[in-house]
């Protein structure tokens, strides 16, 4: 058995009486009856203690925080619901108290990406479109918690999960799938396409998407390729340690997740971590408070399944089984040519290192029965992948553009009989 889990688990305890001793010293020298607080020296060594124990922390799963909103001038106030549930997921609901007279807003399913961090990686997604459309996420578990009791959850799995969910919220959802989930959101609507199921969503935004990564392949993607699925098998996948509610499950540890991510922009996270220190040290507390929020989101991780993140892997960076027509669920063909009735929108980053341009735009050739006036395309300028879906110009550029979309599509709709929704 792999015990390199069991080591990790072993030195995060070590450190963390250094941590404690850390976190006093912090305490003095940030203690304003210490006269050496306000001094350059006492700076320096609360900084470095700050340093040192955020470096050393476990970080747990955040919570979103999202309190409030403006809708039509006017403030609502916002409530998380879980709506469905399933020992791997959970549905949630922002609830708003909307103002009187508030005309009925766009239904949004937001499918967070399953590749390490939480699902309030998307916070800044969310918050940018609360205003004006009725948000959904899905909020996945960390396997590190689930018993083994609970049984497997796979990539088919998650094919499964995400139509029932489109069932529980209707045929009048839009759904926004953010990076990994572009593959299994396409192939869920491929899926309920192929049945004539009348709860297919009215629309599907994948963004930074991994349909095709045969197109500008990325180091990530050829890393996969390169190696295959049995590398990954023999040097990705470990047991649960004890006393971890899903011990003795197999699993791809966040942690491990997160220091391959590090290590391919190290010196960027080493230089930020250097400002920080220098913004301590000077007193500037906007400015570490900014890099503390960010890193308090990408450091807090989740351990995947090892089903699901092998047949990840293997189905779509190894094998590319989608845009070669060879992508099978539960035995059965995913024949993105059944999609018709769903409108298509696809964004990228120009400067995306982990799905590169054209692998999401791919979706396009690969439907090729969507009407023309269904479909549209982004390539938002000068961001990489994080800024596909979150910071300014996605706040500014890319929202607008996929809630034009969004409209557009209702406004489609409105023109039309409305489709009859089954019962159950």
């Amino acid at each position: 058995m792999n015990l390199a889990y069991y080591w990790y688990e072993a030195a995060h305890a070590a450190v963390g009486p250094a941590r404690l001793l850390s976190g006093a010293t912090q305490a003095i020298f940030s203690d304003p009856a210490n006269p050496l607080t306000n001094t350059p020296y006492g700076r320096s060594i609360s900084a470095a203690c700050e340093l040192f124990e955020r470096s050393t922390r476990r970080y747990g799963k955040p919570e979103f925080g999202l309190t409030s909103t403006t809708i039509g001038g006017q403030r609502a106030v916002v409530r998380e619901r879980i709506v469905w549930q399933r020992p791997f997921c959970n549905l949630i609901h922002f609830d708003r108290s909307m103002p009187g007279g508030t005309p009925s807003q766009p239904k949004m399913l937001l499918v967070a990406p399953m590749s390490g961090h939480y699902a309030t990686l998307l916070r800044g997604t969310v918050e940018t479109f609360l205003p004006t459309h009725e948000v959904y996420i899905t909020d996945w578990a960390d396997a590190r918690m689930i018993p083994l009791s609970e049984g497997r959850f796979d990539l088919d799995d998650y094919i499964d999960y995400v139509i029932s969910m489109l069932h529980v919220l209707g045929p009048d959802v839009h759904v926004l799938a953010v990076c990994q989930p572009a593959v299994p959101v396409i192939a869920a609507i491929a899926r309920m396409e192929a049945q004539n199921d009348p709860f297919v969503p009215r629309s599907m935004t994948l963004m930074g998407g991994p349909i095709d990564t045969r197109r500008s392949p990325t180091a990530v993607n050829r890393l996969a390729e390169e190696r295959g699925t049995e590398w990954f098998r023999r040097h990705c996948i470990f047991r649960v340690p004890f006393p971890n509610p899903g011990f003795m499950r197999s699993v791809y540890p966040g942690f491990l997740q997160l220091s391959g991510f590090m290590a391919m922009n190290l010196d960027r996270h080493i230089s930020a971590h250097l400002e920080m220190f220098n913004h301590l040290v000077e007193g500037d507390g906007d400015s570490a408070d900014k890099h503390r929020d960010f890193y308090d989101e990408y450091l807090a991780v989740m351990d995947l399944t090892a089903e699901f993140y092998l047949q990840t892997v293997d189905t779509v960076f190894v094998r590319h089984a989608l845009p070669k027509g060879e992508m099978l669920h539960r035995d059965q063909p995913v024949d993105l040519r059944a999609i018709r009735r769903v409108a298509l929108m696809t964004v990228e980053g120009e400067k995306d290192d982990i799905s590169g341009v054209g692998q999401t735009e791919a979706a396009h050739e690969l439907c090729p029965n969507i009407p023309a006036d269904m479909r549209a395309h982004h390539l938002q300028k000068g961001v990489g992948h994080y800024g596909v879906f979150n910071g300014s110009r996605f706040r500014a550029e890319v929202a607008p553009r996929i809630a034009d979309f969004i409209a557009t599509v209702e406004a489609m709709h409105g023109k039309k009989k409305p489709r009859r929704a089954a019962a159950g």
